[in-house]
């Protein structure tokens, strides 16, 4: 046999030899842990939501997902552990909408909020609901106006930090309803929930999971949800739209991104397993008690969403004549 076609059958043969690796190595992922980082304290909506589905995606992936939640600054110190986490799939973020209002309520970012990331898929859509306590005797979103009117700038609202998502629903709802009032920030939902339970502070646009049990128990005053539809675990309270505030809807979501670059077919994976674990009866049950909405897109999809809402939240910023942070 002459040298020259010996060789390449030689190399063909070793090329066949190795197909079955090659195949097994791309279809290796995960083979080790997998860290979920949610750039807000435990117990908060977005890291009840993602626990959920991280206990649903390690059983169905064969690896553990474990939560690392890294709180603050509105959610950006997390953002930059993502944004410099290397794009290997064993770094992923599950945040929520205060992703694409960061942009505009910060001066200057660590991170390129849209060129850092890549979308996977939305995974809930989840009502804020606006809350008062009950010494205020306010039982409908029409008196807190009236209240609100009577003594222009004598009212405060709590969010989970100056730029957050509690915090640009309070704001669009003010704009929307001609009111004002004053923004108190808190690290966290907790915080907030405790001075508007104690008086302290006059309302919040709280995420349900932190006050469906003060709501049941009349430790707190369910007046609207601020989501475009009403809340399924609330099924009884208005949207603020139908309380008498058009244009005043905000979608609260919660989602999971990658660090950019991460591969493809990694992030094709990743979407899989959310909506996966989305179809279960534990994660629809879960969901269930926290009046959230499963929600899912394809990555090309959530990164275009991103994208614009990035845009609508600039503008919202801009008529609410917020400064950005430094």
């Amino acid at each position: 046999m002459p040298i020259f076609r010996r060789s390449v059958l030689l190399s063909l043969a070793c090329l066949t030899s190795l197909t079955p690796w090659i195949a097994s190595a791309q279809g290796s992922y995960p083979n080790k842990p997998i860290r979920v980082i949610v750039p807000f304290a435990a117990g908060s909506t977005t890291d009840i939501i993602a626990r959920a589905i991280s206990d649903k995606m390690s059983q169905s992936m064969g690896q553990p997902l474990v939560i690392d939640n890294r709180g603050g600054a509105s959610g950006t110190i997390g953002q930059q552990a993502v944004a410099t986490a290397a794009p290997d799939g064993y770094t992923i973020m599950i945040h929520s909408s205060s992703h694409t209002v960061s942009p505009s309520t910060f001066a200057k970012l660590p991170f390129d909020t849209l060129n850092d990331f890549v979308g996977v898929t939305p995974i809930s859509s989840t009502p804020n609901v606006l809350v008062m306590s009950p010494s205020k005797n306010i039982k409908t979103l029409q008196e807190l106006l009236t209240a609100a009117r009577a003594k222009p700038g004598g009212m405060n609202f709590a969010s989970a930090g100056q730029g957050s998502a509690t915090h640009l629903n309070a704001e669009k709802f003010k704009l929307a309803a001609k009111i004002e009032a004053t923004n108190i920030p808190f690290k966290g939902s907790s915080e907030a929930v405790t001075e508007v339970m104690s008086g302290r502070v006059d309302y919040y646009f709280s995420p349900i999971a932190p006050v469906i049990g003060q709501i049941k128990g009349g430790q707190l005053v369910a007046l609207a949800v601020g989501s475009p539809k009403r809340a399924s675990a609330l099924p009884q309270v208005p949207t603020t739209a139908e309380a008498g505030v058009p244009g005043s809807e905000f979608n609260f979501w919660i989602g999971m991104m990658a660090p950019a670059k991460t591969p493809k077919d990694i992030v094709n994976r990743l979407n899989e397993e959310v909506i996966k674990a989305l179809a279960t009866a534990e994660v629809k049950e879960r969901f269930a008690t926290l009046g959230a909405d499963a929600w899912t897109m394809r990555p090309d999809q959530f990164d275009a969403y991103i994208r614009d809402e990035i845009k609508t939240n600039a503008v919202l910023v801009k008529a609410a004549g917020l400064s950005p942070a430094p």
